[in-house]
């Protein structure tokens, strides 16, 4: 295919919409409100669509990898950002170093699995 490709979006469900909306902007996102249901979030160069619609079987099988720049700066600004104490459900995994980088965790209100990581130069 000879088409240049500009983004990929994934679709990502809510539990509660409105407080993964909260936990999104909270995060870092900016939220561009696409109608009562739906809105896009984007950060930079990156973007995903959040959904008001819950399948316990698809949040629970959804990890989106998210490539950051210094994972450990990362975890900092995100530990300083509160969110387990805002929202009771969301959890922060400490940085692991790994055979191909770095990595953290962050579940968000729904469950679903983000990993933030940098890959070591080779």
């Amino acid at each position: 295919m000879k088409q240049k490709v500009k983004s990929i979006r994934p679709f990502i469900g809510a539990e509660n919409f409105e407080v993964s909306r909260s936990f999104y902007r909270d995060l870092g996102f900016e939220e561009v409100a696409i109608d009562p249901k739906m809105s896009l979030f984007r950060w930079n160069d990156i973007g995903f669509y959040l959904q008001d619609g819950y399948v316990k079987d698809w949040i629970d099988n959804t990890m989106v990898f998210v490539e950051v720049e210094n994972t450990d700066e990362f975890f900092q600004e995100v530990q300083s950002l509160n969110l387990t104490e805002k929202y009771g459900s969301v959890k922060i995994s400490l940085v692991q170093t790994l055979p191909w980088g770095k990595e953290c965790f962050v579940h968000d209100p729904s469950g679903v699995l983000w990993h933030f990581g940098e890959f070591f130069q080779q």
